[in-house]
């Protein structure tokens, strides 16, 4: 019997060790970005802006994530982008997909519509971007998976 729990304790060692590692919450340096981008967050000023995360995926055609200024990741949209009154960042440099994981101050809002995108087969908000400035080309982690912003998977992650 000892050796059974010895078995399943060690199994349980290795599998809590390998979600740490998947989830990069083992690296020091990750946790206190982390904790930076949260108290940076929470000292947002309010105003008629968003907070958009570039996630750009080889294969589909959504733009990314955004949030309402001083609203943690976990409240962020995945939106298909409306550029009919301004182009995106990476649309005007003519380099798609340039900016994966950059972050921006987005003026804009949400239509109100939900725009189809084929290749997810998923339905997603729509903004309308009418101006952008870049926050930071390297962001603080928002995502549990460590190669969640890879263009070429397929894998659409969720912040957190």
């Amino acid at each position: 019997m000892n050796f059974l729990r010895s078995v399943c304790a060690l199994v349980l060692v290795a599998l809590l060790a390998a979600c740490q590692a998947f989830t990069g919450s083992s690296s020091g340096r990750n946790t206190a970005a982390r904790a930076g981008m949260i108290e940076e967050i929470k000292s947002e000023p309010s105003g008629a802006y968003f907070v958009g995360r570039r996630y750009y995926k080889t294969e589909y055609k959504f733009w990314g994530f955004v949030r309402p200024a001083g609203q943690p990741w976990s409240a962020a949209r995945m939106v298909m982008m409306n550029e009919n009154q301004k182009l995106a960042p990476d649309r005007a440099a003519g380099r798609p997909g340039s900016d994966n994981d950059y972050e921006y101050k987005l003026i804009g809002y949400f239509s109100g519509d939900t725009v189809y995108e084929p290749a997810s087969n998923g339905l997603y908000p729509e903004f309308v971007l009418k101006g952008y400035e870049l926050r930071s080309a390297s962001p603080a982690p928002i995502y549990r998976e460590a190669n969640a912003t890879d263009p070429n998977l397929r894998i659409i992650a969720r912040p957190y």
